[in-house]
């Protein structure tokens, strides 16, 4: 008899667990995701009535147009950042496509192609290259590295975002205080550098967590040092939450070509280096 009420109990919290989960599932993609779409799409409508405004106003005094040509130059010449699915898939400069919060992935991009690398993990085959090259050098050097996490479908980080928020409303958080924790540490779908191909997460071997600890081991200081010479850099450095919106994350690392010696010689972010070039 004790025996069944423990299986019962047990059964219980099973159910439980799937109840809530399922709940966070819903919370998530029935009302925190669209109402984020719908702030976009507003952003994006807006920047559409000022353009048209702009237009008529154009019409009727011409001079207007010499002295906006700036600014809408400007404008046109960060499309790539508002669109990144059409930088990702542009014969140049797609290593340099900004992925956050202000410049979302559809949820439906893929990479053009992609390249396995064991144990899961799989990465835009056009830095599939410069990435075996550094692990290859990096392990003459002594170095065991192990590549954790590569490219995630929409799918994938929508559960882990849900995952995350399952385990913070069982600590006892509210639906929209789980989410502002989870926020914080796990990006929301669409807003991932992982959904495009060109990150990488990578540990100690001997290490395999995501810590800040992480940053003390030999391998991520041989990888801090030199992941520039293979085009890559430390996406999310230490102090710099307030640029990325990222706390540090000194396994993350992220392909931008020949960007990289300059943002690594001046010990600054990818936004910065966007914003001065």
């Amino acid at each position: 008899m004790l025996h069944k009420k423990r299986l019962l109990r047990r059964l219980k919290y099973f159910l439980s667990g799937i109840a809530l989960g399922a709940s966070v599932m819903f919370l998530v993609m029935y009302f925190i995701f669209p109402y984020i779409s719908a702030t976009l799409l507003s952003d994006s409508s807006e920047t559409s009535e000022e353009s048209e405004t702009l237009s008529k106003e154009t019409e009727i005094n011409p001079d207007i147009e010499n002295n906006e040509e700036e600014t809408v130059g400007s404008s046109s010449e960060n499309t790539s950042v508002i669109c990144p699915e059409e930088q990702l898939m542009a014969d140049s400069g797609w290593e340099l496509t900004l992925i956050s919060r202000e410049h979302p992935l559809s949820h439906d991009y893929t990479p053009p192609s992609l390249s396995d690398f064991g144990s899961g993990c799989s990465v835009d085959s056009r830095i599939a290259g410069a990435l075996e090259q550094m692990l290859s050098d990096a392990r003459s050097e002594g170095m065991e590295l192990s590549v954790i996490s590569g490219y995630r479908s929409y799918e994938t980080q929508t559960e882990l975002f849900a995952d995350g928020m399952t385990e913070r409303m069982r600590s006892g958080l509210t639906p929209e205080e789980a989410y502002e924790q989870t926020v914080q540490s796990v990006t929301l779908p669409g807003t991932s550098e992982h959904a495009a191909g060109l990150a990488v997460d990578i540990t100690a071997s001997s290490y395999p967590v995501l810590e800040e600890s992480q940053a003390k081991t030999p391998e991520q200081q041989w990888l801090m040092a030199h992941c520039h010479e293979y085009g890559f850099i430390l996406r999310y450095p230490d102090g710099c939450e307030d640029i990325t919106g990222i706390t540090y994350e000194p396994w993350h690392y992220r392909y931008v070509g020949d960007a990289a010696a300059e943002i690594h010689s001046r010990g600054i972010t990818l936004e910065e280096y966007l914003q001065d070039n």
